[in-house]
């Protein structure tokens, strides 16, 4: 990195992609990018000294980024390649990385405690961010969200050697990575439009097992298929349900909290408050504490990190709690995520009508697991379908929200056009209402919590 004074970003308003940006301005870098439209994201960004425009165009690039010798392009994924400022780049001859790489490049340096899974990756990750930033050295994070305690997805020490690192499957960018310590969440099939199969996909995360140093830890979830293949020296352990290594006892529910006594090999950590009291995070807190356990982590700041937890924004984030109507927003886009969240809010709310907002993300992820989100979001009472989010993908012919809706068993069950939606807000009543999916439905919650508020 020497030899670069500044750093492009085709896709900075991305959660990834936004933590490397804060980062290069950290450590003092011009910073600059591209992005397809404005978020709270963006607006941060520039008001810490990056340049960003919404526009493709080659000819808005900032000057200072406009010599192969000085700048290292980024880009994510999710920007097609056919985008004309990644045009003018590739046919300048810039260097061009990939984000993961990017990431793997700066932690190789450091210890990288990585976590991965089809989902609870971003809470985990931002829970065991939240325990180590209470230890005294505090710790280094690049996180897939934003951790509420620090209103930001990337966390800084001069003191820690310690990495805390999202890990991502899509595009098999968790490959790129040199895991110290990793952790599986899950492994349930995702993401088919790149692995092809239920195999290839679980082969991904046994490949990224073997990226794990000599003296590490791979810390997987009971019941995950995945097969690992570890290099020798190292240690692997379970945690999750009980008889794991590390897992949950004496789980107490009541009064709004959950309060549970965390069960190591030899230890046992008693009456710990879960901060965010869902149940789908214990088993997020058990593998956070795991990981803060085995790098040296005390009682006292491990209770103390996960009490104080605050949350991610988009992971069952409450917008308003009251006795006469609850709005919360949740990121789930996978069938399981999204039954998770529906049974953790029906166990919060078992007397209360429950309606979810539900933006499908991908045309290829709804062709392929229709069913299953049907199935899923029948837990709902209510749902309201938006048309596909197609992110970076084009239209599938006979793919569209109607095939989720036409299996869904649940009575109250419509489709509804974006542009139709703060509409149909304000004509219904609602008693618990839930938006949820990867796309941007979020940039309609301020304007929904308004009008709900003015009922």
């Amino acid at each position: 990195m020497e030899r670069f004074d500044s750093i492009y970003f085709l896709g900075i308003g991305g959660i990834g992609m936004s933590a490397l940006a804060r980062y290069f301005l950290f450590k003092g870098y011009k910073v600059a990018g591209y992005d397809r439209t404005p978020s709270h994201i963006t607006d941060a960004l520039v008001a810490e000294g990056a340049e960003i425009c919404f526009d493709e165009s080659p000819e808005l690039i900032p000057g200072y980024c406009r010599l192969p010798a000085s700048t290292l392009v980024v880009y994510t994924p999710a920007v097609p390649q056919s985008h004309s400022g990644f045009v003018f780049f590739r046919e300048n001859g810039f260097e061009i990385v990939k984000r993961a790489r990017l990431l793997g490049m700066i932690t190789r340096s450091s210890k990288a405690l990585c976590v991965a899974g089809t989902h609870g990756k971003t809470t985990t990750s931002c829970m065991l961010a939240n325990i180590l930033g209470t230890a005294p050295d505090g710790c280094n994070a690049f996180l897939g969200g934003i951790l509420k305690n620090c209103n930001s997805n990337l966390m800084l020490s001069e003191k820690s050697d310690l990495t805390v690192i999202e890990a991502d499957e899509y595009d098999r960018s968790f490959l790129q990575l040199s895991p110290y310590m990793a952790v599986i969440t899950a492994a349930d099939p995702d993401h088919l439009d790149i692995y092809g199969t239920e195999e290839e996909y679980l082969k991904g995360f046994a490949d990224f097992t073997s990226l794990i140093r000599p003296g590490g830890v791979l810390l997987v979830r009971s019941g995950v298929k995945v097969k690992p293949r570890c290099a020798e020296g190292v240690r692997i352990f379970s945690f999750g349900d009980p008889g794991s290594d590390f897992h949950a006892d004496n789980v107490r529910v009541g009064n709004g909290r959950i309060v549970f006594d965390f069960v190591a090999p030899g230890r046992v950590v008693r009456d710990v408050d879960l901060g965010v009291p869902v149940r789908i995070n214990v088993y997020n807190a058990v593998a956070a504490m795991a990981i803060a356990m085995l790098n040296g982590a005390d009682d006292d700041v491990l209770r103390e990190g996960v009490a104080s937890f605050r949350g991610v924004e988009r992971r069952f984030d409450f917008w308003i709690k009251s006795d006469r109507v609850v709005l919360l927003d949740d990121y789930a886009h996978h069938p399981d995520e999204v039954k998770a969240s529906l049974q953790s809010v029906r166990e919060l709310y078992p007397d209360r009508h429950i309606t979810v907002v539900f933006y499908p993300h991908l045309y290829s992820r709804t062709r392929d697991f229709a069913p299953q989100f049907a199935e899923a979001l029948s837990l709902a009472d209510r749902v309201i379908l938006l048309p596909i989010y197609p992110a970076r993908e084009a239209p599938i012919d006979g793919v569209s929200s109607e095939i989720i809706l036409d299996a869904l068993t649940c009575r109250e069950k419509e489709i509804c056009p974006m542009e139709g939606l703060l509409d149909r807000v304000r004509e219904g009543h609602f008693d618990v209402l839930m938006t949820m999916g990867a796309g941007d439905v979020d940039r309609f919650l301020p304007s929904i919590k308004e009008i709900l508020l003015d009922k």
